[in-house]
């Protein structure tokens, strides 16, 4: 089974949680918006640490080191076939500033042609209740995992 690592960055925005997703890139999910966000992930093979996979694809898919802030693992679960691991990270970042890595895909199919896109088209802040609506639904299982660690 394929193995992925990630970080979900949170913060307090007028005493309420934020936490920042992404927006997945390339042709399939240019026009949608409601379950097409993602936690910054990506894949890992064995003998790489967690940890450090979920820091090198936050700044591959963000253009930005992790900031520092306090940590705490979320756990994994199944998501499309992969096990997915997410830590949790008390910290700001500007949203705007992302620039993320491309990937080639042959677009249109079966054209022959090979285009460049971004992996993610941008980040954004939202509240717990919209990230569990724009999410991937394999992912939401880290929000709720996060609320039950935050204070009430």
């Amino acid at each position: 089974m394929k193995r992925s690592a990630g970080t979900l960055l949170y913060r307090f925005e007028s005493g309420r949680p934020e936490v920042l997703l992404v927006h997945m890139g390339g042709p399939f999910w240019a026009r949608k918006d409601e379950r097409a966000w993602s936690i910054p992930k990506g894949e890992y093979t064995d003998g790489e640490d967690e940890r450090a996979v979920a820091a090198r694809e936050f700044e591959e898919e963000l253009g930005s080191p992790l900031p520092a802030g306090p940590e705490v693992e979320l756990g994994s679960a199944n998501q499309s076939g992969k096990s997915v691991v997410i830590f949790a990270r008390q910290a700001d970042f500007d949203a705007a500033s992302c620039v993320s890595n491309t990937f080639e895909l042959e677009w249109p199919p079966k054209s022959g042609r090979l285009q460049s896109f971004p992996e993610v088209d941008r980040a954004e802040w939202f509240d717990l209740p919209t990230a569990r609506l724009k999410l991937v639904k394999g992912q939401v299982v880290f929000v709720d995992r996060l609320l039950g660690l935050l204070p009430p």
